[in-house]
């Protein structure tokens, strides 16, 4: 248990590093607030009045439903298909498959890169600062409770401002059992053993999942694996050469 608490610890100092990339301005801000806004995830969390064990859990399976997008996002470490949700999260994924189609992901860097966490990208300016969304202001956090930060979620990244939502995203990498102090009355039981894989449960309730990962891990593993500076950055370019659509929602 010892190893669990060490190990969220070191989780929520990364999550303060991941709230100071995801903007220019907030990053003095959010370390004074992350603390206060992880807590709260719990208690959102618990106010649901639906049975969260007979919830669908699309994450959790391979297949690609008719009301799901599937993508190819194919970077210079290899290909990573991963679903989209738009019935869950209407917003972020219009956004991004527009985005997709429009070509505005090709080209761009995963600019913030943390082993252990998660690989972010979708900047043009390519150092966490810039990016907007298809309506060219931010737009608000989707929260759904049959969707979650395990290994292999795609979010939102944003700033603290939770309508900040613009073109940047970020993919869950980690790998280690996180299912310590996951309680029944907050979390499906399906997902609860899914956080065994790995995943960042202290993300939930706060940034928009919207997608899953269902082929091509091992290139999210390398990228996150790959040499990055002081400030999370990749010392080489790692490229999101183009995002091809393989499938949309009917």
């Amino acid at each position: 248990m010892k190893a669990k608490k060490v190990f969220l610890s070191i989780g929520l100092a990364a999550t303060l590093l991941f709230f100071a990339g995801c903007t220019q301005n907030n990053s003095e801000s959010s370390s004074s607030t992350t603390n206060d806004s992880t807590e709260k995830t719990t208690e959102t969390s618990t106010k649901e009045s639906v049975d969260l064990n007979s919830l669908t859990l699309p994450q959790l399976t391979n297949e690609v439903a008719t009301n799901e997008d599937l993508v190819e996002m194919v970077t210079n470490k290899g290909t990573i298909k991963i679903k989209l949700f738009p019935e869950l999260a209407p917003k972020a994924v219009e956004n991004f498959m527009t985005h997709a189609k429009d070509g505005y992901y090709d080209g761009l860097t995963f600019h913030r890169v943390i082993k252990d966490f998660m690989i972010q990208g979708g900047d043009p300016k390519g150092d966490g600062t810039g990016g907007e969304s298809i309506w060219g202001k931010g737009f608000e956090t989707e929260i759904s409770n049959q969707l979650y930060n395990i290994r292999g979620a795609l979010s939102m990244a944003r700033s603290q401002d939770p309508n900040s939502n613009g073109s940047q995203f970020f993919i869950v990498q980690n790998s280690d059992d996180v299912h310590d102090g996951l309680l029944k009355d907050n979390y499906p039981q399906a997902i609860i053993d899914a956080y065994k894989k790995g995943g960042y449960p202290t993300l939930d309730g706060q940034y928009t999942v919207f997608g899953q990962v269902i082929e091509g891990m091992d290139v999210v593993d390398t990228i996150a694996a790959t040499e990055t500076d002081s400030s999370d950055k990749p010392k080489e370019d790692i490229k999101i050469e183009k995002i091809n659509i393989l499938q949309e929602a009917k």
